[in-house]
């Protein structure tokens, strides 16, 4: 069964919008957990421009789920993650102007460096992701680094409009999935999925967990976290009734 990660940055984006201290992503991640969520995902920023330290802090100190921490593979967000000991760490590419996650990460021109965080926060129980396009010379490098498992990027899938454009991007991660198999890696998947368009990600064999965030912090606004949690996982289990 597909374990659904609520990512609750976006929360914390309206909180820090006015400097405030509402709405709580605590308050989100302990709804979403109480709603049918299996974790909880959070992006520390080197900006802070959403989460903050505090927030991570607070989180995995309070929800009984797993914590996934998305984190820059840089030396600052690596000694942060071995003091806190999260569940997972997920490394994903970083730009401080960008709005969101613009792509995966490059695992070829990174892999020394990789290689040393992962030896760096393996030891401590802290399982290793790493975010990647749906590229087989990403795959066979996250294989190299030894990642435990993959998130592939769904963000062409999610954007795409016509639909010989969200077919081309659907077969290209039900290939990029099937050879991460292939590879001895976990296959995760998440940017860009909505309730409109999981299921067709949550019917790939390969996929053991979703990361979503965006969609259901937005739906939250109108129908609350409970219920927006609630829709997501009845998508994502209609999606998996197609394998």
């Amino acid at each position: 069964m597909i374990r659904l990660f609520v990512n609750v940055d976006h929360v914390a984006t309206v909180r820090e919008a006015r400097k405030t201290t509402e709405p709580d992503p605590l308050e989100a991640a302990l709804i979403a957990e109480r709603s049918g969520a299996e974790g909880i995902t959070v992006h520390l920023r080197e900006d802070r421009r959403h989460i903050q330290d505090h927030d991570v802090q607070r989180i995995h100190a309070s929800i009984r789920m797993p914590l996934n921490l998305e984190m820059a593979p840089v030396d600052e967000m690596t000694e942060l993650a071995a003091r806190i000991i999260p569940y997972q760490v997920s490394l994903v590419p970083e730009k401080r102007l960008e709005i969101t996650t613009e792509g995966g990460l490059n695992v070829l021109e990174n892999e020394e460096r990789l290689i040393a965080i992962r030896k760096r926060l393996s030891p401590l129980g802290i399982k290793f992701s790493l975010f990647v396009d749906a590229d087989r010379e990403q795959i066979e490098a996250s294989r190299r680094v030894q990642a435990d498992s993959i998130e592939l990027n769904t963000g062409p899938y999610s954007e795409a409009t016509s639909r010989e454009e969200i077919a081309r991007a659907l077969s290209s991660l039900q290939s990029a999935a099937e050879f991460a198999g292939e590879q001895g890696l976990k296959v995760f998947a998440g940017h860009g999925l909505t309730n409109a368009n999981v299921a067709a990600i949550a019917s790939i064999p390969q996929v053991e967990e979703l990361n979503i965030g965006h969609n259901l912090v937005a739906r939250a606004i109108s129908v609350g976290m409970e219920q927006a949690v609630r829709d997501m996982l009845v998508n994502i289990r209609e999606g998996e009734r197609l394998r």
